[in-house]
């Protein structure tokens, strides 16, 4: 089975289902099943809403650090710091430590990125 389109409550085609479950609804999904021909209409709800504190992340975690093209004197930094340029992703990967001493923060990008040193090896990021 394939989803083929994600819907956010109030795109077209969720009214109804926005009027049924309100604020509790995530998003529509329209998947497909080429062998019984059909197409499934699915929704995604909020079930349970509780605090959760995110786990602190260790100083030597790699992550992705965001600096545009424009900021040369940024990205001389970064290099200096230890960051290394992932063009596939077009991110710098650099400690956290290091990020946070820089003040990059709010540039993290939270996705996973790899410890391999060779770049055109790493697909995760």
């Amino acid at each position: 089975m394939q989803a083929r389109s994600k819907l956010k409550p109030g795109q077209k085609g969720t009214r109804k289902l926005v009027e049924l479950y309100g604020s509790r609804l995530v998003c529509v999904r329209y998947r497909y099943d080429e062998q019984s021909r059909k197409r499934f209409k699915t929704v995604e709800l909020i079930v349970e809403e509780s605090q959760w504190t995110p786990p602190p992340i260790k100083p030597d975690k790699l992550v992705g650090v965001r600096v545009e093209l424009n900021e040369a004197e940024l990205q001389r930094k970064v290099k200096l710091a230890g960051g290394k340029w992932f063009p596939q992703h077009k991110v710098w990967r650099l400690r956290y430590d290091q990020a946070v001493a820089l003040g990059l923060e709010a540039r993290i990008e939270h996705r996973k990125v790899s410890n391999t040193t060779n770049q055109r090896k790493s697909k995760s990021l």
